[in-house]
């Protein structure tokens, strides 16, 4: 069988090798002297440009720190943190690896255990054991649920958005420098003009060619300042879904304080069934003793029916819930009644949604 193999010719793939190399190093040699202030012939974008290059700076900045504080505050250890993102780089299962809290649980056992489990010390510490093992189980849910709600999705946007974002971004500063460079062709063939051809080529001639690749960089440099200008205007929109992010974060930081004290409140109660002295001092429970008077607090209603979103909802402000016609949310009478909204929840986001808008599924 004869294959035909590709005719390539070495010279133009040198010179187009060539050609890239010195483009490259035409662009270094402009941004350098731009940091050098060596030149005013820079391209500037307009002051309302330059401000969405700055917040756009800013969100993912912060985003990232967010991010980053969070992690470390799921996941203190720093040896952990870099295990688990090696092993979902690699897209393996994490270790499942039991936390500080849950070591000293099954210590608390062993040692109850070996000091007798008929004995009142004994005996406490095999509840405190058992207690500090509910704890950490709590905490493991805690991490999950902030991870999937909280983590994962900022995650989500740094690595789609922004991530388009920046390289939007350095490709509008690529067609700047390239912009620039035609201008200065430009002065230059023009401050030719009336002189003698050079290489069979006459500066009218010379001018001509700059000004025609001048409009074509000034064409893709307004495209691509476009594309990139209505990228950054969207991200300002994407806070209030962050904002829906936090709030599941601190309803899930609320949820795991409220466990804690609870499961501590129980082993205290069940330490002092089994005698011996208490604490000197008096021991002040959060739930009892902080807002006491807060009596107006709602609590969360459990008689959720599933509906049906008839169309999409676009939420007035923090206390609602985005809808999308057709998915199916859980929902729940307000108390006391509202004629007009319900209780709604959405995955791990809760909020008021609007009675018209929807279709009760369960009777």
């Amino acid at each position: 069988m004869n294959m035909k193999l590709p005719n390539f010719n070495v010279k133009d793939l040198m010179r187009e090798a060539g050609s890239t190399i010195s483009t490259q190093v035409s662009r270094v040699v402009q941004l350098t002297e731009e940091k050098l202030n060596l030149t005013s012939d820079k391209t500037e974008l307009d002051s309302h440009f330059e401000a969405l290059i700055e917040r756009g700076e800013a969100t993912k900045n912060l985003t990232e720190k967010i991010v980053k504080d969070t992690e470390a505050l799921l996941v203190p250890n720093p040896g952990n943190r870099v295990e688990d993102f090696i092993f979902e780089k690699i897209e393996k299962k994490k270790p499942q690896r039991l936390s500080n809290i849950e070591y000293l649980g099954l210590d608390l056992i062993e040692a109850g255990g070996t000091f007798g489990p008929d004995g009142s010390y004994g005996a406490a510490l095999i509840k405190t054991g058992q207690t500090e093992q509910r704890l950490g189980q709590v905490e493991r849910d805690f991490i999950a649920n902030t991870g999937m709600c909280f983590i994962q999705p900022l995650r989500k946007f740094l690595d789609g958005e922004m991530r388009t974002i920046t390289k939007e971004k350095g490709i509008l500063e690529t067609k700047r420098l390239d912009l620039d460079a035609c201008k200065s062709r430009v002065r230059k063939a023009r401050s030719m003009i009336g002189q003698q051809a050079k290489d069979g080529v006459s500066p009218e001639q010379m001018l001509e060619q700059a000004e025609r690749e001048l409009r074509v960089a000034q064409s893709e440099f307004d495209r691509q300042a476009e594309i990139t200008k209505l990228l950054l205007e969207g991200v300002g929109s994407t806070q209030a879904t962050h904002l829906r992010y936090l709030h599941a974060f601190v309803e899930s930081q609320v949820r795991y304080f409220s466990q804690c004290n609870k499961i501590m409140n129980e082993l205290q109660k069940e330490l002092s069934s089994l005698g011996g002295d208490g604490p000197k001092y008096e021991v002040m429970c959060v739930d009892d003793e902080i807002d006491s008077n807060r009596n107006d607090i709602q609590t969360e209603p459990l008689n959720y029916q599933r509906a049906r979103v008839l169309c999409s909802y676009d939420a007035k402000d923090n206390l609602e819930l985005n809808l999308i016609a057709n998915e199916v949310i859980f929902v729940a009478e307000c108390t006391p009644l509202n004629s007009d909204y319900m209780h709604g929840k959405q995955g791990l986001l809760k909020g008021l949604v609007p009675k018209a808008f929807l279709e009760i599924m369960d009777d």
